[in-house]
């Protein structure tokens, strides 16, 4: 995959601030898509698939915690709070929507630029290494980078592949439904699209297989007919490797 910064949709009404906050952020090799409400959020939203969202919480046409639970029935997407709003009320407000993080203006952007990466790293959950990455196998993703690996090797995947494999990666050990897995990648308007998943998920096999991984991607992902697919663990791909040969004497 080619070394392209985490995708982030900075929801800022303020024309000034979201011009500021968007240049420093490409300058710290952030991909970063702007939207001045809440419509335009949620356009962005279903289109670009962000890695993690900024959001002003005081938008022109919605309360910025309704965004907040919007994405929330689709997907886990990381959301940082950015808000002039200093009531203690709104901040627990929004993190119990689902919000991961609250940072209140006026900020720093240096402090915005470490909260972006603190949450990144925290995306993985609990399959996640310490700085974030998420292994399987010869397979790595660094959710920070947006980089994909196999034995060492860099992976070329398409923005849907990216998200799926970060699913299935985040799910190890775990039966992943189709319909979850529509949900996170394409949204809810793809919610009876089952037959994208079979098929993006025999496109990634067959990256991560000629990058290296070899026969062993096809058991990364073992499907369950009628439900989703079943992601192996450690121990699994233990079980599954071939067992060593005795040197003839």
């Amino acid at each position: 995959m080619t070394a392209e910064g985490p995708r982030l949709l900075l929801v800022e009404d303020e024309e000034p601030t979201r011009r500021s906050v968007a240049a420093y952020l490409r300058r710290r090799e952030y991909r970063v898509d702007v939207a001045a409400s809440a419509a335009e959020a949620f356009r962005a939203w279903d289109s670009q698939r962000p890695d993690l969202i900024l959001l002003d919480l005081g938008l022109p046409d919605l309360d910025g915690v309704e965004v907040i639970r919007r994405v929330r029935r689709e997907a886990a997407t990381p959301i940082i709070i950015l808000s002039a709003r200093g009531d203690e009320r709104d901040r627990i407000a929004g993190l119990e929507a689902g919000a991961d993080d609250y940072l209140a203006k006026p900020f720093g952007v240096d402090e915005l630029n470490a909260r972006i990466r603190a949450v990144l790293r925290r995306v993985g959950g609990q399959d996640a290494q310490p700085d974030g990455r998420l292994c399987l196998g010869p397979v790595e993703l660094d959710p920070v980078r947006r980089e994909v690996r196999v034995t060492g090797n860099p992976v070329r995947l398409t923005p849907h592949e990216y998200e799926l494999l970060k699913v299935l990666l985040s799910n190890q050990g775990r039966v992943v439904t189709r319909e979850r897995i529509l949900r996170s990648v394409w949204g809810l308007a793809y919610a009876d699209a089952s037959q994208y998943v079979h098929v993006y998920v025999s496109r990634l096999r067959r990256k991560l297989s000629e990058a290296g991984a070899g026969p062993v991607a096809e058991g990364l992902f073992a499907t369950e007919p009628g439900i989703g697919y079943r992601v192996a663990d450690a121990e699994a791909l233990r079980e599954m490797a071939p067992p060593e040969i005795a040197p003839s004497t």
